[in-house]
C-alpha cells in the first residue's frame, strides 16, 4: 500500500533503521546551504526531532551553516540507511525554533556539551587545542555550582520540506519516490524505476 504522506513514511523507515542500525548512529544527516558566494556547502549534523512541521536540529548560530541560512535559507538535507537500501532527499527551508524549544533541548545536554557550547567558536580557526581547552576551563570555572545556561548564540532550526524524494536501492532496480508539496499544502506523489 502506497503511503502519501512522506513524514510518515519517513516515520516508518527511520523506525525500520533503527531497529537494523546495529549501532550506528542513525541520527545522523548531510545539511547542505549555499555560502556567500553561491557555493553549495556541506556538513554531518544531527537530527534530534522530528514531526509534522519537519525536521529539527542544533548548532552554534554564529557557525558558517547558521551565516549561510541567514542569507539564504533553502537547504537540502540527506539520509542515507543502508540497513533498509534507502536515500532520503529533503529539500526545504530553514528557519530558527522558538527560544522555548532551544531552551528546553538545551537543560537535558550533558553538562560537557554545555560548557562546550560557550568554549567552542564554531567554524573559527583557534592557534591551539590549548586555547580551546582554556576556553572550556573558563567557562568551567564560571558556572561552577551553577546550571550552564544556553548561550544566545545557540539553538535550533526547523527544516521544513518542500520535496521529499525516497531512492530505495533494490537487487535489481532502483525506485524512486518524490513527494512535492502544492500550494494547498497537499503532497503530490511520483514515482520513477530505473533498471539496473
Amino acid at each position: 500500500m502506497i503511503n502519501h504522506n512522506p513524514l510518515q513514511e519517513f516515520h516508518k523507515l527511520f523506525c525500520k533503521a533503527n531497529d537494523n542500525s546495529n549501532g550506528a548512529e542513525i541520527n545522523a544527516m548531510l545539511l547542505t546551504t549555499i555560502d556567500a558566494d553561491e557555493f553549495p556547502s556541506s556538513r554531518m549534523v544531527l537530527l534530534k526531532k522530528y514531526d509534522w512541521d519537519g525536521f529539527i536540529f542544533f548548532t552554534n548560530y554564529n557557525s558558517n551553516k547558521g551565516q549561510d541560512i541567514a542569507i539564504n535559507n533553502k537547504v537540502h538535507l540527506l539520509f542515507r540507511r543502508q540497513a533498509v537500501k534507502t536515500e532520503i532527499h529533503i529539500q526545504g527551508t530553514a528557519e530558527k525554533v522558538s527560544e522555548h524549544i532551544s531552551e528546553n533541548y538545551f537543560e537535558v545536554r550533558p553538562r560537557e556539551s554545555k560548557l562546550g557550547a560557550h568554549a567552542s567558536q564554531q567554524s573559527r580557526t583557534i592557534a591551539s587545542r590549548k586555547l580551546l581547552d582554556a576556553a572550556f576551563a573558563k567557562a568551567d570555572k564560571a558556572f561552577q555550582n551553577k546550571e550552564v545556561p544556553k548561550p544566545k548564540f545557540w539553538g535550533g532550526y526547523l527544516v521544513k520540506p518542500s520535496k521529499i524524494s525516497f531512492i530505495n536501492n533494490r537487487n535489481d532496480n532502483v525506485e524512486n519516490k518524490t513527494y512535492t508539496l502544492n500550494k494547498n499544502y497537499d503532497w503530490s506523489l511520483k514515482t520513477h524505476y530505473f533498471i539496473k
